[in-house]
């Protein structure tokens, strides 16, 4: 959008924008161009597959009000039912069109009505208005760049990236938040590219631009007890569960046999019973990986044979989809997931054998369900119930420590590391964050840090499990949907006290109160495991390989970050001596080498 210019005399620069969703799109494409906005859309199609095609337009007698949406609303239908009755008449049955007429009745108020994922734009041709809207978890991305006259926006950084007035610079302070991992509010690796909050709304006009939150996580009293806990927390899964199944495409879940995504696919499984169909399950695993396991800090036991159990217990149709570490390990592959990305994370195998799922289930499925957000939303990570990292003044994901864990800065060269200061950095955010926490009158001291520690979970780490699950599936044309992010069940768990959600002694007790009735009972005793990582002894040294490789080129962009020396040493060390933590601190370099050869950032450090 620009107030200065005709952008309709540019339109390779908006196709050029459009095109880089491809991706996130693959069904179809389409663009709007007015004088001083230009909208790109992509479309993965799930609901009214013919009638819902974008850029969407509605006449006016004053002008044209045009949408571009990515993501699904779940109450669509009764908002149209709503908005008929108020006299608009409709011409498809996507809630694309619900969306598109919810605001030419309430304007941007149209987001507080809204349950379901998403970010969308609205050009209001009537005021010269655009409004930017996102969901409330921000389960679905949206950037923004300011420019002197208007703004670039798009669901990834990368379709900013695309337009020629943005300049690709990344400065010093740019990188803080990629080693802190705070989750910092707003933040891009690049520079004066900010991401939209959550639950807000951006208006931009010839007035300028405001900012409004039209939600937020409140303290509340918590007046249900715990039988009425257990049971509201049942009922509102099973109603979030049955309007995330609408779906017009072949869609299924997501199980790893844990206590999340097994409830889900319980749920789910009942749901699709109910209208006479089989539900279809996927799960990830890795060669070898059963037979050959080792417990260690965080995994007392393989997948599989929680999985096998709930399988059998719903009686889903399951697919495994199995990797192998020369899958995992392919340059190809990452260079993949750091596009998609767009920013050097360092999750490795993680990141790597996520997409690989999402690309096997695509072949089969356009939609699935996933267990994410429970454990922060519920209590479930490790560090909840460890008192070091639950009683330290900072991130409790940051102040717990193992051998997964490691100084993030330590690989960094050593001018950069203290030009970053990242304790400052860190120390910072946790006071801004804190602050955000309203009281609850008469709660004691151990009952409001384990609010604040909720809180943090809720409006920090979980934006960074979203965006990598949002990223990595939408790069496949894969939409995956979040039951447990429904802010009404949001909302009710994170006002529930702390002795409610450990009611039984354990981690997401309440959660597994709620859902013991639909599970074997192996699933509901298993104790929380992580997604699974490759514990294959080759995979360290491969990555020790590739790192050597880089080592050749010390002019290399990579090592205006890195410290060649730390490379040199890691690299040098027998694999076996590779701790976890070590080990992500390879995965960093080298995400960061493609990252830096995908984009050619200017680096002003």
């Amino acid at each position: 959008m620009a107030f200065d210019a005709d952008l309709r005399a540019h339109p390779q620069v908006i196709d050029a924008m459009t095109a880089t969703m491809a991706d996130r799109g693959p069904d179809e494409g389409g663009t709007w161009l007015g004088r001083h906005a230009v909208l790109g859309h992509r479309r993965l199609a799930v609901i009214d597959l013919a009638g819902g095609r974008q850029p969407m337009t509605a006449a006016t007698p004053t002008g044209d009000v045009v949408l571009v949406y990515s993501g699904e609303v779940y109450n669509f239908r009764d908002l149209r039912a709503d908005l008929t009755g108020r006299g608009h008449r409709f011409h498809t049955g996507s809630d694309t069109e619900v969306v598109l007429h919810g605001y030419l009745e309430w304007g941007d108020a149209v987001a507080e009505r809204l349950n379901g994922m998403y970010a969308f734009a609205i050009w209001d041709q009537r005021a010269e208005r655009l409004v930017l809207v996102r969901d409330r978890m921000g389960v679905k991305p949206l950037y923004l760049h300011r420019t002197p006259d208007g703004v670039l926006f798009g669901s990834e950084p990368k379709a900013i990236l695309a337009n020629p007035r943005y300049r690709r610079v990344v400065e010093t302070a740019d990188l803080r938040e990629l080693v802190g991992f705070t989750k910092a509010p707003g933040w891009s690796i690049w520079k004066d590219l900010v991401e939209v909050e959550p639950a807000t709304t951006v208006t931009v006009d010839r007035n300028g631009t405001r900012v409004r939150t039209y939600w937020q996580l409140e303290t509340a009293p918590h007046p249900d007890d715990a039988p009425t806990s257990v049971a509201r927390v049942g009922e509102l899964l099973d109603d979030i569960v049955r309007r995330q199944m609408v779906s017009d495409v072949p869609q299924c879940v997501l199980l790893s046999g844990g206590l999340d995504s097994s409830a889900i696919t319980a749920l789910a499984a009942a749901a699709a019973a109910d209208e006479g169909e089989q539900l279809r399950s996927f799960a990830v695993d890795f060669a070898g990986y059963e037979e050959n396991f080792r417990p260690d800090e965080l995994r007392d036991t393989p997948d599989s044979p929680f999985i096998r159990d709930v399988v059998k217990h719903v009686g889903s149709a399951h697919h495994d989809v199995v990797l192998s570490s020369r899958d995992l390990l392919d340059p190809a592959l990452r260079r993949r997931v750091v596009g998609a990305r767009d920013m050097p994370i360092g999750l490795g195998d993680i990141d790597a054998s996520m997409l690989l799922l999402f690309q096997a289930i695509r072949a089969e499925s356009t939609v699935a369900l996933s267990g994410e957000f429970a454990d922060e939303l519920f209590g479930g990570y490790i560090w909840f119930h460890h008192p070091a990292a639950r009683d330290a003044d900072t991130f409790p994901w940051l102040a717990f420590q193992n051998t997964y864990t490691a100084d993030r800065a330590q690989p960094l060269r050593p001018a950069l590391r203290d030009a970053l200061d990242i304790g400052t950095y860190v120390a910072d955010e946790y006071k801004a964050a804190v602050a955000r926490v309203q009281p609850l009158d008469g709660e004691d001291a151990f009952a409001h840090r384990m609010r604040v520690s909720s809180h943090l979970h809720i409006t920090r780490l979980v934006r960074a499990m979203l965006d990598r699950k949002d990223r990595t599936s939408m790069a496949v044309g894969l939409e995956v949907r979040v039951p447990f992010a429904d802010h009404r069940l949001v909302e009710y768990v994170y006002n529930t006290p702390w002795s409610l959600k450990t009611a039984d002694g354990r981690e997401k007790g309440l959660l597994r109160q709620a859902v013991a009735p639909l599970l074997p009972a192996s699933v509901v005793e298993r104790v929380k495991s992580p997604y699974p990582s490759a514990q294959d002894a080759a995979y360290p040294a491969a990555l020790q390989h590739q790192c050597r490789e880089l080592l050749a080129d010390p002019g290399a962009a990579v090592f205006e970050v890195f410290d060649p020396a730390w490379v040199r040493d890691v690299v040098a060390r027998d694999p076996t001596n590779v701790t976890m933590g070590v080990r992500t601190g390879l995965e960093r370099v080298l995400d960061f080498h493609h990252w830096a050869d995908i984009y050619r950032p200017d680096l002003q450090l």
